[in-house]
């Protein structure tokens, strides 16, 4: 029999808890609020259909063929336009989903050790990435509006202990739906310019916004100290996995490295495809319709636990884009011991405590309201409710 030795950082490596709990659920005449998934509702086939199409008759032996590591040159200009603030399409590198942006920046800036600085809670999937480089992950204390400066400055560290880089998710934070105010922003970039800590500035879900347009990203007040991460996962298709970063000249370099020794490029045709589908305006026209859906959704879900949950102790996000509500249960309830309830009664979720770099706060779980109906909510919510009540 043949002896397998794991590499060190294989040891620590895990599994999705949220893909472990999408296992569980997987079965009929359960109500999932758990997964991350945008609604395919919202994915536009006829687009895809005739941009493939198009691709093929006109392009389609170079988009078979291998590529730059950088990007399709169109795609990567179509990007710096769409952006609002000026960028030089010299500084975008695509990735194959803003999943594999993390793992580069975490292989470019984070050694065994390194002092990584994350909101809390944050997202699941960076911990998941950043995990095998073996930082030191610390979370920073923080309300409605994000990282609280107080505490981001008291654990910057010092000397060796200094923090790399410092995680943020300023836009309908998944997993709390949560926005960063302007003054917050600010207050962030100008802190970090200050105690010279490099950002990275995560924004998937920045365009699902419903009633405002957020504040400018933290990468527009200093491009120079901010890493910025975007994907058309929830604006187009996931299954593309088409993400980019745009990074600073000082370290664009190795991240093209990086990824060069991980995929050489991210696939051509998908590149391609996408650059056709985006050209003459089309997000303009297509992500409103996104947003009008989602907002119903959340709206629902919103009335629904105004309605169920009175008088049971549980507090909540109401998010102004994006694609998730954070709850809060009393103190001493677990809601990882609540799921077993939830799933019995028929609707599920994530509980809370894997979005934590520390010490995890228990009594917090997510909802994902764009992959339901608001039938399907007020049934799911009710069930919740009941599970709750039923607690022991």
């Amino acid at each position: 029999m043949t002896t397998w030795t794991l590499a060190e950082r294989a040891a620590k490596m895990n599994s999705s808890a949220i893909r472990e709990i999408l296992k569980l659920t997987d079965r009929p005449g359960i109500i999932s609020m758990a997964g991350g998934l945008p609604s395919p509702k919202a994915f536009p086939l006829d687009a895809f259909t005739a941009a493939c199409q198009s691709v093929m008759e006109r392009d389609g032996a170079a988009a078979l063929q291998y590529s730059t590591t950088e990007g399709f040159a169109p795609l990567r200009q179509a990007i710096a336009d769409f952006l609002p603030w000026e960028v030089n399409p010299e500084q975008i590198l695509i990735t194959t989903g803003s999943q594999q942006a993390l793992d580069l920046i975490g292989k470019v800036f984070l050694d065994k050790g390194s002092r990584l600085l994350v909101e809390k809670p944050t997202y699941l999937g960076a911990l998941q990435a950043f995990t095998p480089m073996e930082p030191v992950a610390v979370g920073v204390d923080s309300d409605d509006e994000g990282m609280l400066i107080e505490d981001f400055a008291r654990q910057v560290g010092n000397g060796a202990d200094k923090a790399r880089v410092a995680y943020v998710l300023p836009n309908f934070q998944n997993p709390t739906g949560r926005t960063m105010s302007e003054a917050r922003r600010q207050a962030l970039v100008e802190k970090a310019k200050e105690l010279n800590i490099p950002l990275v500035e995560d924004n998937p879900y920045g365009d699902l916004w419903y009633e405002q347009e957020p504040a400018l990203p933290l990468a527009a007040r200093n491009p120079e100290g901010v890493i910025y991460m975007g994907s058309f996962s929830k604006v187009l298709a996931p299954g593309l996995r088409i993400g980019f970063i745009v990074a600073p000249a000082s370290v664009y370099g190795k991240l093209t490295q990086a990824k060069q020794a991980a995929d050489l490029h991210t696939p051509s045709f998908n590149q391609r495809v996408v650059a056709e589908v985006i050209k003459d305006g089309f997000l303009d026209r297509h992500v409103p319709t996104i947003r009008a859906m989602y907002k119903v959704q959340r709206d629902a879900m919103l009335n629904a636990l105004e309605r169920e949950m009175a008088g049971l102790g549980v507090s909540w996000t109401r998010p102004v884009g994006g694609m998730f509500l954070w709850l809060q249960l009393p103190e001493g309830m677990d809601a990882q011991q609540l799921l077993g309830g939830a799933v019995e009664r028929g609707m599920a979720f994530v509980p809370g405590a894997p979005f934590y770099a520390g010490e995890p706060q228990n009594n917090t779980l997510r909802l994902s309201y764009v992959t339901v109906t608001a039938e399907q909510i007020d049934k799911g919510i009710a069930a919740l409710a009941e599970a709750i009540k039923a607690y022991a």
